[in-house]
């Protein structure tokens, strides 16, 4: 059981640094101190290195302690929780790709209608996440695996919560007609008749290639955590520095408006704060970006 203390603190150490340095008042204080760009070298740097000593701890204690559920032996359910390990890898690919324009990435600050893959589900990585690491937990042959991949899973619910949460308190208006027009669980929104199926706007070839990672995946399954992890170490972190990079390039391409005025982004950073949401409300008032989106806002027409 060592091990899975061991792999249990090491998940609380990662979670709670990534989520606490999040909090607005934490925030905030490392941005009066650091500024803006030394606070993400910080958090990414200590994300970095928790997260690459969780991997390599349970490549040195995977094969250790009591059994897990192992529910892969039952056919039926096996065939089932693999399905779902490569809906959540989908998922995560297509986040790959709309990442840059979502209103929750890095450098991005503004709040628009949702499109494509945000009409299913706003969280398409967290969700992705969450997805592979539920089923991994149940397939999991020791224990010790199931804490892995079920810290996973909580981590990935817990993200998009405390994300909402801080975007809403950040951004006011625009952020919380964004959340009445879209859901986390996948398809909730359209079941609700808040937001409809756009197939022409989602990633196909983002989803295919989904599809093709996790067969890939599938065949060097054996060796995935071969060399204490680092291919899971290298392959996590590049593509959260891919997406920092292209959310930084598309936000350098984006044209001031045309009249002047703030959007939302604009107004969040005058403020200086996570709770500068009364600067938030007043401009987003100016600018009009306090409509709600509704179905027709949500449909981009």
């Amino acid at each position: 059981m060592r091990s899975v203390l061991g792999l249990t603190a090491l998940w609380l150490v990662f979670g709670g640094m990534h989520i606490g340095l999040a909090t607005c008042r934490v925030r905030d204080g490392l941005v009066s101190r650091l500024g803006e760009r030394g606070f993400l070298a910080l958090f990414s740097l200590i994300a970095a290195v928790s997260f690459s000593v969780l991997v390599h701890y349970y490549t040195l204690h995977r094969f250790d302690g009591p059994p897990g559920l192992a529910l892969g032996t039952v056919p039926a359910l096996r065939w089932t929780l693999m399905a779902v390990v490569v809906a959540g890898i989908v998922l995560i690919a297509a986040s790959l790709v709309v990442y840059p324009r979502l209103p929750m990435a890095v450098f991005n600050e503004t709040v628009r209608a949702p499109r494509g893959i945000e009409r299913v589900t706003r969280h398409a990585s967290f969700v992705g996440l969450a997805l592979l690491g539920a089923a991994h937990a149940l397939l999991a042959t020791r224990l010790v695996g199931t804490v892995l991949m079920g810290g996973l899973t909580v981590f990935a619910i817990a993200g998009a919560w405390h994300q909402d949460r801080k975007l809403l308190r950040q951004r006011g208006e625009p952020y919380a007609a964004y959340l009445e027009a879209t859901s986390t669980v996948p398809f909730g929104a359209i079941v609700a008749g808040r937001q409809r199926l756009a197939w022409q706007e989602l990633p196909v070839g983002a989803l295919a290639l989904g599809v093709v990672v996790a067969v890939l995946l599938r065949t060097v399954h054996g060796s995935i955590f071969a060399h204490g992890g680092a291919w899971v170490i290298a392959a996590v972190l590049g593509a959260a520095a891919l997406g920092g990079v292209q959310s930084a390039r598309r936000v350098r391409r984006r044209p001031l408006p045309s009249d002047g005025s703030l959007d939302s982004g604009s107004s969040s950073r005058s403020a200086g704060s996570c709770s500068g949401q009364l600067g938030v409300r007043s401009v987003a008032s100016g600018t009009g970006l306090t409509r709600p989106i509704g179905r027709e806002g949500a449909d981009g027409v």
